[in-house]
């Protein structure tokens, strides 16, 4: 371990990728159901439940696996091409990161490791790079690649080992209250993020 107690008031950021870092617009997806008669987040709401999207998240299925998946799963409420349609909508959503939130963690790297930790299919490395953040971690945990996915304690121990610190050195950042008590259950400095000043004012004591 490298971590040196005392010298910073945590040893390494923890943080998750979607809706933290990188977010989605739904747009597109939205006016299809909207068009097909569904209410807006119906596919949504199918692909990410826990049996269609586990497998996706562990690196068992690929993405068209998924889609095909999500069109299994809207079978009865639109007509199959539609479906197929919807779950390519899904999986193509543009996204783009979060300048502000990005800031902040080079910033924080520069004082201590940055270990991004994401429930993600494997093109997840693919997509930093496309947004330009193949550099932003000295890490990167995808669920998809080491087959664990939050809240799993085992990918945050994973996660704390590849940054050289102990878990309760951590400051694990998620936007999802099942990961971030899993988390605070290991000792972690858990925030539940909700938006950029909330990682704002995790960091802050980094810096002073």
């Amino acid at each position: 371990m490298t971590d040196r107690p005392g010298r910073t008031p945590f040893g390494a950021v923890l943080c998750d990728v979607d809706n933290v870092i990188r977010h989605y617009d739904p747009a597109g997806l939205y006016a299809l159901e909207r068009a097909a008669g569904l209410a807006e987040g119906t596919t949504m709401k199918v692909a990410f439940a826990p049996e269609t999207d586990l497998p996706l998240l562990l690196g068992r299925i690929d993405a068209q696996e998924w889609v095909r998946s999500i069109t299994e799963g809207l079978a009865g409420l639109v007509p199959e091409p539609t479906a197929w349609d919807l779950g390519t909508a899904l999986l193509e959503a543009p996204f783009t990161a979060d300048e502000h939130v990005v800031a902040l963690l080079r910033r924080a790297r520069t004082r201590v490791p940055l270990v991004l930790v994401s429930n993600a299919m494997l093109r997840l490395e693919d997509d930093l790079a496309v947004l330009g953040l193949a550099d932003l971690a000295d890490h990167v945990v995808n669920s998809a690649r080491v087959g664990l996915a939050k809240p799993d304690p085992r990918i945050l121990r994973l996660a704390a080992s590849l940054a050289g610190v102990r878990p309760e050195r951590c400051l694990f950042v998620d936007d999802t209250a099942e990961n971030t008590d899993a988390a605070g259950a290991l000792g972690m400095r858990a925030v539940h993020f909700r938006q950029a000043a909330d990682l704002e004012r995790a960091l802050a004591p980094l810096f002073h």
